[in-house]
């Protein structure tokens, strides 16, 4: 089975086992090998680092640890052992996460958990990913963006009326 190990930053004489999210804030996700870029396919991540993100500013909250990570060439173990799973369980909370690649079973499973993957084309700075994920959080978010923040109950559903 896989392990994970996680990184927690809180705040002094605060005991959780999960980072408290920010009131409004939008809890992301990064696959990252070297925790400057967002360079990772989901199976073949060692690191995501998690942030909390708002209009006014993102903030690191968590990195997760793998150790047995798949070698991206595609092929299955026959040991059954299933290291998408710990992965899913542990990114539990997140709204989005965002990754360079993600198989068809995977994203289904990281569906189910009610988290968004995105996937972007080429490898970029985590801190160009964190500066547009809040640059579209102010002042209205796109129609995607708003169902993922009323789902999670980061902001309230407004009646049609009263929307920009």
């Amino acid at each position: 089975m896989t392990a994970v190990r996680r990184l927690s930053l809180v705040p002094d004489g605060v005991h959780t086992s999960a980072p408290k999210r920010k009131a409004g804030a939008l809890r992301v996700a990064i696959a990252t090998q070297d925790m400057k870029c967002l360079d990772a396919h989901f199976g073949s991540a060692k690191r995501f680092a998690v942030f909390d993100v708002s209009p006014d500013d993102w903030k690191l909250v968590e990195v997760l640890c793998f150790e047995d990570v798949s070698d991206e060439s595609g092929l299955h173990r026959n040991e059954g052992d299933d290291r998408i799973a710990p992965k899913v369980k542990a990114l539990e909370g997140c709204h989005l996460l965002f990754c360079l690649a993600i198989g068809g079973p995977s994203a289904a499973r990281v569906v189910s958990a009610k988290i968004h993957p995105i996937k972007v084309p080429d490898a970029q700075l985590i801190e160009d990913v964190l500066s547009r994920i809040r640059a579209m959080l102010s002042p209205t978010p796109p129609p995607w963006l708003r169902k993922v923040l009323t789902e999670s109950g980061a902001t309230e559903k407004k009646p049609f009326d009263e929307e920009d």
